[in-house]
């Protein structure tokens, strides 16, 4: 049976990047009979260029109908003056919510070869292997009412409404404790309960889920502490599960610990189908669409990649094919191949030749 990819480069280097991925999919249903079927839609501004909205109806339907959307970027310095409502990155918003993608996994994993890249000491991030859960369909970003109103006067009032239900938290929570079981066994729950209602609901919950995973260690951490002890010792952390505000700003302070957002993957899970047991799932890299390198060739492809490897993982349960496709991006760094973004002044190759390099490996 087939499995159907929908592929949205989106912006930038998106499109470089991605095209990295259709040669690995072209290669795995050529050489190991893996039968991808893939379509490829529009995102972000590209899409507002064409039909004046972030995303179609039309690929908004095709994103459902697939088994896992690869996602590349949004974005630009085009669109800054486009309606908010429409701006580029509302369809990736779009995707989220209407595909109930609810759990994001940001895994930030130090390569052995790129332990100096990063701008801590290498003993600090040296064998770093954290996973951000973050929750992505709830909270500030969603909540009403969200609205600028005039107050008179040269006044103005901005709100932004932070919700959340049991519900969404438990669910969550349960994400990150089963996965996990899978790693070191202990889960660390960032929030804000000293000055937010919402943090004070969170940390009830998390404490309650908790008592059903007696193997797993279960830490509070305020979210501001967290963010301090990434910086101050990083290794403490094994998975760290949070609301969507702080989600993307640990998630991002995470990433950087490895030197580069140009190497790290993330997946958007939905709820597994009682049916059948499939989710919907988006995968797509840490980066944004770097307008200032697009079109040039020297895009870091590997965050592309390794989030294809996580689609292979937890959208297709191929685990063999992708631990190999994780290892040969390792073989390639530990052989001293780097883009520019990780090349701490020494020869760097581009786009291409870096996704060349990886599939070679994979396919020896």
């Amino acid at each position: 049976m087939s499995k159907q990819l929908f592929l949205l480069p989106g912006d930038g280097i998106g499109v470089e990047v991605m095209g990295e991925v259709q040669k690995l999919v072209a290669w795995l249903n050529q050489q190991q009979k893996a039968d991808f079927t893939t379509d490829t839609g529009l995102v972000g501004g590209c899409a507002y260029d064409k039909y004046g909205v972030a995303i179609s109806d039309d690929d908004m339907k095709k994103a459902l109908a697939s088994d896992a959307v690869i996602f590349g970027a949004v974005g630009g310095a085009k669109w800054d003056k486009v309606p908010y409502e429409v701006r580029p990155e509302a369809g990736l918003l779009r995707l989220r919510k209407d595909m109930a993608l609810f759990a994001n996994l940001r895994p930030a994993i130090c390569y052995p070869a790129l332990a100096d890249a990063s701008s801590l000491k290498r003993e600090l991030i040296e064998g770093l292997d954290i996973l951000i859960v973050r929750e992505l369909t709830g909270g500030v970003y969603f909540g009403e009412p969200k609205e600028i109103t005039d107050l008179g006067n040269g006044q103005k009032r901005a709100v932004d409404t932070q919700v959340y239900e049991t519900y969404e938290i438990d669910r969550i929570v349960r994400v990150a404790f089963d996965l996990a079981r899978t790693r070191k066994k202990k889960v660390h729950s960032a929030d804000k309960k000293n000055v937010m209602k919402s943090g004070v609901l969170w940390d009830e919950v998390a404490h309650a889920v908790a008592a059903d995973y007696a193997d797993v260690a279960f830490e509070h951490i305020l979210a501001d502490n967290a963010a301090m002890q990434l910086v101050r010792n990083p290794k403490q952390f094994d998975v760290m599960v949070t609301d969507n505000l702080f989600g993307d700003v640990l998630s991002d302070a995470a990433a950087m610990l490895t030197g580069s957002l140009g190497m790290l993957p993330s997946a958007s899970l939905g709820a597994p189908d009682k049916a059948t047991g499939t989710r919907k799932a988006l995968y797509e890299p840490v980066h944004g669409s770097a307008p200032d390198i697009a079109g040039k060739g020297i895009a870091n492809p590997i965050a592309m990649l390794a989030s294809f490897a996580m689609a292979l993982r937890y959208s297709f349960g191929m685990i063999e094919l992708a631990d190999k496709l994780e290892g040969a991006i390792a073989a390639v760094l530990d052989d001293g191949l780097r883009t520019g973004d990780i090349a701490q002044g020494g020869k760097s190759v581009g786009t291409e030749e870096m996704g060349a390099a990886i599939l070679k490996k994979l396919a020896a």
